[in-house]
């Protein structure tokens, strides 16, 4: 009976360190999935109705903080002007993060296509890190036409993007060790830097120790 006991305890126990280990074990694969570039690994961890919008969300919002910035532009393109704008970001999300194009940026490492230079287009106008105020002149070249001021605006900041995701690219590092941490039972974190970006991947728990990439947070 005592054995019995020792031995149900001892599958208790493993049974524990396994259910508390998997996530670490999860990041370990990516870490090695990202450095083999094998890009399959890595785009069937993620799900994509959770982070689609996620994304979508973070850089919705951060345009409409940047916006407030530029008083002037929002009294001139209003409503019509940031639904231009978040439509530019829904479709670059829609069109960066699926699991064909997170299989070519792993396996490429982080080579520009058209569908990211979209998404790094869209994430720099939301941050700022475009100039705004030409959208004044803009407005007044296309006489009022939102779209194509947009478009024309869009189309400027992909190709300056481009070469920016080229230097970024080459000359960028990743972390040697990123940050992991449980943010809940079923909730693990991972931060780190990819290319010089600073990122957090959040993955939640699928069963008993298997975890899906729920959410990435933008720098």
């Amino acid at each position: 009976m005592k054995k019995l006991t020792t031995l149900l305890l001892l599958l208790v126990v493993i049974a524990v360190a396994i259910y508390a280990g998997s996530p670490y074990y999860s990041a370990y694969q990516l870490k090695n999935a990202y450095d083999a570039k094998d890009g399959a690994t890595i785009a069937a961890a993620i799900d994509y109705e959770q982070v689609r919008p996620s994304v979508q969300t973070q850089l919705t919002s951060q345009f409409a903080n940047t916006i407030t910035l530029y008083p002037m532009v929002a009294e001139l393109g209003g409503k019509p002007l940031i639904q231009a704008a978040n439509g530019f970001i829904a479709q670059a999300v829609e069109g960066a993060i699926t699991p064909q194009n997170i299989e070519k940026l792993i396996n490429t490492q982080g080579q520009a296509n058209t569908a990211t230079k979209e998404l790094a287009a869209a994430w720099a106008i939301s941050n700022n890190q475009v100039d705004l105020k030409n959208l004044i002149q803009d407005m007044i070249i296309q006489r009022g036409d939102i779209d194509a001021v947009v478009k024309s605006q869009m189309q400027q900041v992909m190709s300056k993007q481009a070469d920016q995701l080229e230097q970024q690219v080459a000359q960028g590092t990743d972390s040697d060790k990123p940050v992991l941490s449980y943010c809940g039972i079923n909730c693990f974190t991972i931060s780190g830097q990819v290319k010089g970006y600073p990122l957090t991947i959040m993955m939640e728990r699928e069963g008993f120790i298997g975890w899906k990439i729920v959410d990435i947070v933008l720098p």
